[in-house]
């Protein structure tokens, strides 16, 4: 299948998507395709059905005599039968899209089945049978049947435990926002720090660039403050209420109120149970369950302590959430007042800096190590990269690790490949070096990790001093990241 030349990127996503529908082999096969809303599924799928002559079908909210009733319309439009369809039952729905792969493999896409699967709790069931491996209508036919939706909750549970498609699906497709270097690319900027003061805003969703800002991009760091106020902070453009809607538009979260309250807990601080409990003036107990939604939900994600067990943080998975709860919520009715914006952010920056922009220089910190970084400077291939907390019983006190390396261990105990610590505006010296060091010999009289080859790592978004220069360049185990090595330059 040709790639789009539209297309940006998802060359991953589009070969995955080409080996399935491609697949000569006898018998219908089902696909899953999730991901968070506005990540550019339908126009991956629906650029897939063009390649390949495919049926494509967007699902709306609707009650199921009325989706049946377009869904064979739609169809009959797809292959022009002698007479129109006009199913009763979705088993006769699926049975006529098995048909259509009788002569070649065809893909054949649902998207938003969630609706679907609302309207009809059994369709997923129905799906289950028509999929019974040895049945005639399946063997006979090389459908590749993709299901899709943003609703991760429930597109999470078609295939878990005992769900009745369970052991039915040939792809489990995961479409993930583009990571910041591809975002910088996408967003068409060259400033690495300016990249990344975009990107703890909008993440890595495409269309809100596309769409949503309508391909308004910063024209340099000195248009930055202009573009977050005629493009976010405008109450006439998309983005401004987006963050709102995102929470809306999940069908699992009901009491809204509670769901805000906890991500905005989050957003200002508060990334254990106890202290969102605190904020929230609520029991531990009573806020597991929104917790665990939002987590399914993929709004909110756990990070473990490396060095605690069963100390696990939470920090906000979206960052235009996160942006929305740290600067706009609490000021809400003033952005609303056409204006205002200006304002408003003139008096956020310091809380942008503080709340947004180094978390998540952190935890991009941590996706490079993960992701981008050489394992030769890691002195190994990481396992696991997270953050922790390193107590000092001597001084009574907590070291926060913004990031940590765990390797493979072979055999013994897992091998601390590296901690980092990370400062957006911070030029870093030889303190913060010392401090690596003396948090490196606190884990190291612990004994839970082997700590011969640790490196230590500086990450800074403000560059570094003379001092801490020397140091490195007198040392094998220090490293210093600067934002153009996050970024490849």
């Amino acid at each position: 299948m040709d790639r789009p030349a539209e297309m940006f990127d998802r060359e991953y996503e589009w070969a995955a998507l080409t080996r399935f529908i491609t697949d000569d082999q006898a018998g219908a096969t089902l696909g899953v395709v999730s991901g968070r809303r506005r990540q550019g599924k339908t126009f991956l799928l629906d650029a897939a059905c063009r390649a390949a002559g495919g049926f494509y079908f967007g699902a709306t909210e609707a009650v199921d005599a009325e989706s049946l009733r377009r869904f064979s319309g739609a169809l009959t439009a797809h292959a022009r039968p002698v007479t129109p369809y006009h199913f009763a039952h979705w088993s006769e729905a699926i049975d006529a899209l098995l048909a259509l792969g009788s002569e070649r493999p065809v893909p054949v896409v649902i998207d938003e089945f969630p609706y679907l699967a609302k309207a009809n709790p059994e369709l997923p069931s129905v799906i289950q049978e028509a999929f019974r491996p040895l049945r005639d209508q399946r063997t006979a036919s090389r459908t590749r049947l993709l299901l899709c939706g943003s609703a991760l909750s429930l597109m999470g549970r078609l295939l878990s435990g005992n769900a009745p498609l369970r052991g039915r699906s040939g792809l489990e497709l995961l479409v993930r926002p583009l990571d910041h270097r591809l975002a910088a690319e996408f967003w068409d900027i060259t400033d690495p720090r300016l990249a990344l003061m975009v990107n703890s805003i909008v993440g890595g969703t495409p269309a809100y660039r596309r769409e949503f800002a309508r391909g308004d991009s910063p024209a340099g760091p000195d248009d930055f403050d202009d573009w977050v106020v005629r493009t976010v902070l405008n109450p006439e453009t998309p983005l401004f209420r987006e963050a709102r809607y995102l929470l809306a538009e999940e069908p699992d979260l009901r009491d809204t109120a509670l769901y805000l309250s906890v991500l905005g807990a989050v957003a200002d601080g508060n990334a254990t149970r106890g202290g969102m409990a605190g904020y929230l003036e609520r029991k531990a107990t009573d806020i597991a369950h929104p917790i665990n939604v939002l987590e399914d939900a993929g709004l909110l994600h756990r990070d473990a302590d490396v060095f605690r067990d069963n100390r696990p943080t939470y920090r906000i998975a979206e960052p235009l959430i996160g942006f929305y709860h740290a600067i706009m919520r609490p000021v809400w009715d003033q952005l609303e007042r056409p204006g205002s914006a200006g304002r408003v952010w003139q008096a956020s920056r310091r809380r942008f800096a503080s709340n947004v922009l180094g978390p998540h220089f952190e935890q991009v910190c941590r996706d490079w190590v993960l992701h981008h970084a050489d394992p030769d400077l890691l002195g190994g291939l990481p396992a696991r990269v997270g953050h922790g907390v390193v107590h000092d019983s001597k001084a009574r006190t907590g070291h926060e690790v913004d990031v940590a390396v765990i390797g493979i261990a072979d055999s013994g105990k897992p091998p601390l490949l590296a901690i980092g610590e990370a400062k957006w505006n911070d030029v870093m010296g030889a303190a913060h070096v010392e401090r690596l060091h003396h948090i490196r010999d606190l884990i190291t009289q612990v004994g839970r990790f082997d700590t011969t080859r640790t490196r230590l790592i500086c990450f800074s978004g403000a560059g570094f001093n003379d001092r801490a220069r020397e140091l490195a360049a007198a040392s094998n185990d220090l490293r210093l990241i600067d934002l153009a090595a996050l970024y490849g330059r």
